[in-house]
């Protein structure tokens, strides 16, 4: 999981030092809407963007299958009531809470709805909503509803 959170991150650390060199590639064509610089940095944004898209999928696909995972333990474990038997987790998997992995769905999940709807690009004052993910562990959004 750390690695997907690791590649999610470079990929959207590369988005956003493409967005800077479309903005920087604009500023230095003084004031011409197409140059071959702006042509070029437009080209590497959009590549970066599908990029930091297919991340995001990555990411929330992992998230989703660990959270159904732990579903499904949980609804054995109380069906068969071993509520203990948590503790026999996979090899090579580090133990996670739950209240964590919550947390990191989250994340991912207004990271994507960010992009849908293009909120990281137009307002966020620099910090490309990353306060966001981090309303604390009761925070909902609005498509959750009651969850």
């Amino acid at each position: 999981m750390e690695a997907t959170v690791d590649h999610l991150s470079a990929a959207y650390d590369d988005f956003m030092a493409a967005a800077a060199a479309v903005v920087e590639a604009r500023a230095q064509s003084g004031g011409e809407k197409k140059t071959a610089a702006t042509d070029a940095a437009l080209e590497a944004f959009k590549q970066r963007w599908e990029l930091f898209r297919v991340a995001c999928d990555h990411a929330e696909e992992l998230v989703e299958s660990i959270r159904q995972r732990i579903g499904s333990e949980c609804l054995v474990d109380e069906a068969t009531g071993s509520a203990s038997a948590g503790s026999a987790a996979a090899p090579g998997i580090k133990p996670i809470s739950a209240v964590r992995l919550e947390q990191m769905s989250k994340a991912v999940r207004w990271l994507v709805i960010e992009l849908q709807h293009g909120t990281s690009a137009q307002g966020a004052g620099g910090s490309g909503g990353a306060a966001t993910p981090n309303a604390g562990a009761g925070g909902q959004h609005p498509e959750e509803g009651g969850q």
